[in-house]
């Protein structure tokens, strides 16, 4: 299939049925497209690189997060791009290409799960897997103006996912109505039906959402107007996270040093060295996967990927305990903050998406600012669902929600309550 009729989507489509079954299936009638990381029977899991294809054999079992949408009733259409060993946020590829980004075909569609994102974005398929170590889920999603859901760590089961790094590892999806977003996530968590629950309170970081260069009227103040609405304006309470975090992490201390003598200026030195701390142990796990095979294989990368991958296999031991540490403060420390039902607003991304033809040398300091804020989900191992906010300066702009671990389905049902109204608000905005 041409690029122009599939964006560029998919690395080879086929045609997966569900089984038979008497009973009406939650996801019957439903197509989706998996990231060319999940094992499927009988099939090559690429990893987004031809010579990781070319020396590995076909999947003898598939991934049991995609027999569950199997069982669940949905049929898949076929395995996505993605980035080269999952190891880049832009959605490039040099093999394969890079996936039309279907809201904006001027900018990446962001990764690494990007075709999954693509295919959805651009209504070829009703939902999309993806994984979610960095932030391979959440920053697609905002860059194609869809929804992205990053399960709580350990929620869903990545036996039949080639690792990336298992400390942030997650199985994530993509949809574009939040019913679907739901159900898919009822499925994936083996999750009954409970009715949606009131947010205590949510918490807006001021010092986040300076860092977006979107004004708050297109993101924060959509949000509170929304809630406002549905749950009254007492549950809405201000913070200074990097505050917070710098007295309830003292982990940190071993990386706020180091971040103090090339961080920019704006970014809070403690969600700068959180960010420093997820992207250490994040390479140290990568090396313990992969060293071995990039080594003796040396395989062929595309330039943006290549001095990442190489400098991972470099990384030594050092300060992993205190990573570790940082995890398990990180995780208290917003456990405190939100109680059972609060939920962290941040920008999902606190930028435009890049330009297709940007110079990958360029793009690493373009996300040193998203990271600071994506690395608060990917540290807790909170939950975390992108929603999209419609379009601002002809790009997507999206806003995110955060909760403690194992409140997916607290999640997921107040994205489903909260989204008509945010489109309320928005709309209301362009009148």
């Amino acid at each position: 299939m041409a690029k122009s009729l599939d964006f560029g989507a998919f690395m080879e489509k086929f045609t997966l049925q569900p089984g038979p079954s008497p009973h009406q299936l939650p996801l019957s009638g439903l197509t989706f497209a998996v990231k060319d990381i999940f094992d499927i029977e009988g099939y090559v899991t690429g990893f987004g690189n031809p010579d990781w294809a070319r020396t590995h054999s076909a999947a003898t079992s598939t991934a049991p997060a995609v027999m569950d949408l199997l069982m669940g009733g949905a049929t898949c259409l076929g395995k996505t791009v993605m980035d080269e060993m999952a190891y880049c946020m832009y959605g490039v590829n040099k093999h394969y290409g890079t996936p039309t980004n279907p809201c904006a075909p001027d900018r990446v569609p962001g990764g690494s799960s990007s075709g999954s994102a693509v295919a959805v974005g651009a209504i070829l398929v009703d939902f999309a897997l993806g994984t979610d170590t960095g932030a391979s889920v959440r920053v697609p999603a905002s860059y194609c103006g869809i929804l992205g859901f990053r399960p709580s760590l350990g929620a869903i089961s990545t036996v039949g996912v080639v690792p990336m790094s298992q400390s942030f590892d997650t199985v994530g999806w993509f949809a574009r109505d939040p019913v679907i977003l739901n159900h898919v996530g009822r499925v994936l968590l083996h999750l009954p039906d409970v009715d949606p629950i009131k947010p205590s309170q949510i918490i807006i970081p001021d010092d986040c959402f300076r860092l977006s260069s979107v004004p708050s009227d297109r993101t924060a103040q959509v949000l509170v107007k929304s809630i406002e609405k549905l749950f009254g304006g007492q549950c809405v309470k201000h913070v200074i996270l990097g505050d917070y975090v710098k007295d309830k992490v003292p982990s940190l201390q071993h990386f706020i040093h180091k971040v103090n003598e090339d961080q920019e200026d704006d970014i809070p030195p403690a969600l700068a060295a959180l960010s420093s701390s997820m992207r250490l142990l994040q390479r140290y796990e990568f090396k313990n996967n992969h060293a071995e095979w990039v080594t003796k294989v040396n395989p062929d990368f595309g330039p943006e990927i290549s001095e990442r991958i190489w400098d991972a296999i470099k990384v030594t031991g050092e300060n992993i305990d205190f990573c570790h540490s940082v995890r398990t403060e990180l995780r208290t420390a917003l456990t405190a903050l939100l109680g059972d039902h609060g939920v962290l607003a941040l920008p999902t991304t606190p930028g435009e998406p890049p330009k297709v033809q940007a110079n990958p040398a360029t793009l690493d300091l373009f996300f040193s600012r998203p990271f600071s804020l994506l690395s608060i989900a990917g540290v807790s191992g909170f939950c975390q669902v992108s929603i999209p906010l419609g379009m601002h300066d002809n790009v997507p702009v999206a806003i995110s929600l955060v909760a403690k671990h194992g409140s997916d389905a607290f999640l997921l049902n107040l994205t489903e309550s909260l989204y008509d109204t945010l489109k309320e608000e928005i709309g209301m905005l362009k009148e």
